[in-house]
């Protein structure tokens, strides 16, 4: 029998492919606007969202503000002028409507399903992730899922885990995994709430943080080892 009875699993880059949503989303709103999109100005915004994402789990700025001012701060690096919201709207529902998945995110989680309690615990716009999850074909094999947005609070912060942990019946923390690709949010998150962490790390980054995951798979296939592992019992 496994070790492990729920599964928390994190959405972007580790069941979805978020990097291509993001570049397809950027493409065709700079495209909408008559804008070339040219990779500096694509690495300049990437550098703003990310700091900004990452002040996000650090409780300094709301999502709101993220989505609101990423691309007025993009165009204002630039000496230009840009209704930020406006432009931010438009973004999301060219994201939503990306739902690539991830190489054996559908293979996983259909066999996953039958045998263990499986939920979303993301970091995102919730009518974003929801449209990309039910389009994805993925959606109907999560018993709920938990969005920051809808949550209040946010990965890697402890009352995050708390507000999920406190919806999911009869939880045993010591029998549940976080599954995600961000060291600083599913990792850091699921060592701030003291459950088992597995990190998906496909491009091999090198991890030059404190918080070690107690897995570490490069492709998602490789969960089933960790999940076949046997309890031991004290005799």
């Amino acid at each position: 029998m496994s070790k492990y009875k729920t599964l928390l699993f994190d959405i972007d880059d580790t069941l979805l492919d978020f990097s291509s949503a993001e570049d397809e989303a950027l493409h065709r709103l700079f495209a909408e606007n008559g804008l070339s999109l040219t990779d500096e100005v694509e690495n300049r915004y990437k550098e703003i969202n990310g700091g900004l994402w990452a002040a996000f789990e650090r409780g300094e700025v709301s999502r709101e503000e993220i989505v609101d001012t990423r691309f007025e701060r993009l165009f204002n690096a630039y000496g230009k002028r840009a209704d930020g919201k406006r432009l931010g709207s438009r973004y999301q529902q060219f994201l939503a409507e990306n739902h690539d998945l991830i190489e054996g995110a559908s293979e996983l989680i259909q066999s996953l399903a039958s045998e263990f309690d499986l939920y979303i615990v993301t970091n995102g716009v919730s009518k974003t992730q929801y449209k990309r999850l039910h389009e994805s074909g993925l959606y109907s094999f999560f018993r709920d899922i938990f969005v920051s947005e809808d949550t209040g609070y946010q990965k890697p912060m402890k009352e995050y885990f708390d507000y999920v942990f406190s919806h999911i019946t009869s939880i045993d923390q010591f029998s549940t995994l976080i599954i995600g690709d961000s060291l600083s949010s599913d990792i850091k998150g699921g060592l701030n709430a003291g459950i088992d962490t597995c990190w998906f790390n496909p491009k091999h980054k090198v991890n030059l943080t404190q918080d070690q995951p107690m897995y570490e798979i490069e492709h998602l296939a490789e969960l089933h080892k960790i999940l076949q592992r046997q309890t031991t019992s004290i005799q």
